[in-house]
């Protein structure tokens, strides 16, 4: 089976990229356990809970990251570079659990898939 990367660099409901990227990730979920996905730049707002998209008349998908250990998909990583850039720090609230990666490192474990894909 092929090792899949998702990588999220969008932040959510301005633009389809986040829902879309969910939406392949939970499809591909169904062929493969390889699985690994990766918030990077504006990305890392994908998993901030407590989101109002109705107020922009968005639907609000970003709950659907907190059910995806059920799909057995339990790789996911946080650029830390990324949060700091945003005034973000480790112990904010997320809607998943994810392991926090340094920008150096987030390219060695991209570098370990078959495919990356960019949302």
């Amino acid at each position: 089976m092929k090792k899949i990367a998702f990588v999220f660099t969008q932040a959510p409901h301005g633009t389809s990229g986040g829902r879309e990227g969910l939406d392949a990730v939970l499809a591909t979920s169904a062929l493969t356990e390889e699985i690994g996905l990766f918030f990077l730049s504006d990305g890392v707002f994908q998993l901030l809970p407590q989101q109002n998209p109705d107020k922009i008349l968005s639907r609000n998908y970003i709950a659907t990251f907190g059910v995806l250990a059920l799909y057995d998909i339990d790789q996911c990583f946080i650029c830390r570079d990324s949060l700091a850039a945003r005034g973000l720090n480790d112990d904010f609230e997320m809607v998943l659990k994810a392991q926090f990666l340094e920008r150096r490192q987030i390219s060695e474990y991209l570098s370990s898939y078959d495919v990356v894909l960019t949302f």
